[in-house]
């Protein structure tokens, strides 16, 4: 209930920055999925959660400091998001997503774990361990195109989606590096890091 009205409440910015999405037709309607985004802009989960709204709620694994504002905690427990601390083997934040996308559950996760800065970071093995944990779970990529413009008011961003298949992988349980390496590098052929700023 709170994740909906947080995606109505927050639809206006679709509106402003002219998102496009393609590929909806991908997303399935029930059952444990992983969308996996490129991580450019702030924005990004935002655009992520609007473009989807209509199709599938979505859980974000999200960096825990989100959480010590208490307004903003309250909220995204509310929303069922799930904090998990960055670069430290969250384990807890990881089984956490794993009982969801048991349940059948959409779980968003970032292969980078942070925000680019427009550089080519190195793929997370945390998605590795959800497809390896939950084998039936689908996995749809989504290129994130324009978002990095929204700090740019008053200036209209452009904000494009793409939501894909994925190619031939290796098994995340044999080598949950290169498993998430051909994830990223799949969103990287598509959308290079791109930097947000002014400039």
């Amino acid at each position: 209930m709170v994740y909906r009205l947080l995606t109505f409440l927050l639809s206006p910015l679709a509106w402003w920055g002219r998102l496009r999405a393609r590929g909806l037709e991908l997303v399935p309607a029930e059952g444990p999925l992983l969308v996996v985004p490129n991580h450019d802009s702030q924005m990004d989960p935002i655009m992520v959660g609007l473009a989807l709204r209509r199709h599938r709620s979505l859980r974000f694994l999200g960096r825990a400091d989100l959480w010590r504002n208490r307004p903003l905690g309250w909220l995204l427990y509310a929303a069922h998001q799930i904090p998990i601390e960055r670069g430290a083997q969250d384990a807890a934040a990881l089984d956490e997503a794993v009982t969801a996308l048991r349940s059948g559950e959409a779980i968003c996760i970032f292969p980078e774990g942070k925000l680019s800065h427009g550089e080519t970071l190195r793929a997370r093995t945390g998605i590795a361990r959800l497809a390896a944990a939950c084998p039936e779970t689908r996995i749809v990529l989504c290129t994130v195109a324009g978002a990095t413009d929204f700090v740019r008011f008053p200036k209209r961003p452009r904000v494009d989606l793409q939501f894909m298949a994925t190619g031939a992988l290796p098994s995340p349980s044999e080598d949950p590096q290169d498993f998430a390496s051909a994830l990223l590098g799949e969103l990287r052929r598509c959308v290079p890091p791109a930097k947000a700023g002014r400039g």
